[in-house]
């Protein structure tokens, strides 16, 4: 969201510093992984659908004139029981914005998908705009745009602390004081912290990704007969994956991992961190039951309603704050960022805002 933040408003020709603790994109945060999903039949909230119908476009003017694509397209699959949380919200939003998608039984998702094999209790939408960001390419590429416009970027140069000023807010670093009208927070697992000005409603979480050799037939697992999918559980739990796209099938929890801290995550994945997922694939995928070849770990910096929070400070209003995703949110990066663009430059912002204000939490 910072990254994106920089690219909107140095191409509006506005002054720009932005500060990173490390030097973007790296596997610290939130925001890489080689792989993201974009979905538009948003089972969290038909609200978020017009951002990311919005966030596409950005994309594909992003990606305009450079040799690597940053998103492609494999249509998006979601399954689970038919009135849970992730099938029911997908036709919701699906609905309410004209989503082009079919509605699946588990024996049409078998036989089209044969890499999965959800049982008869379950039920799948099918969206054929959904698909792969690559990350870390995103990134640079936003940087890239920002530092093009004339923005300044300081990597390696954690913020300290920032404290108002008659015209906007004074920034301290390790390296010096930066005075600017606006200053915009958006650090990701470290806004859960005890961030200079802000104490905020976050809980960070410890989720890990795995990239698996299939057991059974590898052509199953191109994106040419499987598309991202995302899977509800009987019992509730969460899953999501990719297609082979070069380093093997990627599979990941969404939300119910350990309670961390930026600071304090342990980043190596033990055979403990990969006995749920075995569990998953040998009912779910079990031609995707052999080792792994590769895992990480992310970091999700959960709200306690799942949204987003993207508002101006409580009692600093030339501070915005943003990004705090639920682990959701990359793929919304380039809107969010015009968003915080506009507010800014105290331009009203396209989009309401209202569900991701920070008052709708005790205390604030």
């Amino acid at each position: 969201m910072g990254s994106a933040t920089a690219w909107q408003l140095a191409a509006r020709g506005q002054r720009v510093v932005g500060f990173d603790r490390f030097h973007p994109p790296h596997g610290l945060g939130s925001s890489t992984g080689r792989s993201r999903i974009i979905r538009e039949a948003y089972f969290e909230s038909p609200v978020y659908v017009p951002l990311v119908r919005r966030a596409y476009l950005l994309w594909e003017a992003l990606e305009q004139g450079r040799g690597a694509g940053l998103l492609r397209p494999t249509g998006g699959l979601v399954i689970g029981p038919r009135h849970g949380a992730l099938v029911s919200g997908a036709i919701a939003s699906a609905q309410a914005h004209a989503v082009p998608h079919e509605v699946l039984s588990a024996a049409d998702v078998r036989r089209r998908f044969p890499a999965l094999q959800p049982d008869d209790s379950l039920a799948g939408v099918l969206e054929p705009r959904a698909g792969v960001l690559v990350p870390e390419q995103a990134i640079a590429a936003m940087l890239d745009e920002a530092a093009r416009h004339g923005a300044e970027l300081r990597y390696e140069e954690p913020v300290l602390s920032w404290e108002p000023a008659a015209d906007g807010v004074v920034v301290h670093t390790g390296r010096g004081a930066f005075a600017a009208r606006r200053l915009v927070l958006a650090a990701g697992a470290w806004m859960a912290a005890e961030l200079p000005g802000v104490h905020l409603p976050l809980e960070v979480q410890r989720q890990v990704t795995c990239w698996v050799q299939p057991s059974g037939d590898p052509a199953l697992f191109q994106p040419s007969r499987l598309p991202v999918w995302l899977w509800e559980t009987p019992a509730g739990e969460m899953w999501y994956g990719f297609p082979d796209l070069g380093d093997g099938p990627k599979v990941a929890r969404h939300q119910g991992g350990a309670v961390t801290t930026a600071q304090t995550v342990d980043r190596q994945v033990s055979g403990e961190d990969q006995n749920p997922l075995q569990a998953f694939l040998a009912s779910a995928m079990p031609a995707l039951q052999g080792p792994v070849t590769d895992a990480g770990v992310c970091l999700y910096t959960n709200t306690p309603d799942g949204h987003f929070l993207v508002d101006r400070h409580p009692d600093c209003p030339a501070v915005l704050i943003a990004s705090p995703c639920s682990g959701h949110g990359f793929k919304f990066a380039p809107a969010i960022g015009e968003v915080l663009a506009d507010l800014a430059m105290d331009r009203p912002p396209s989009f309401d805002l209202a569900p991701f204000a920070l008052s709708r939490f005790a205390g604030f």
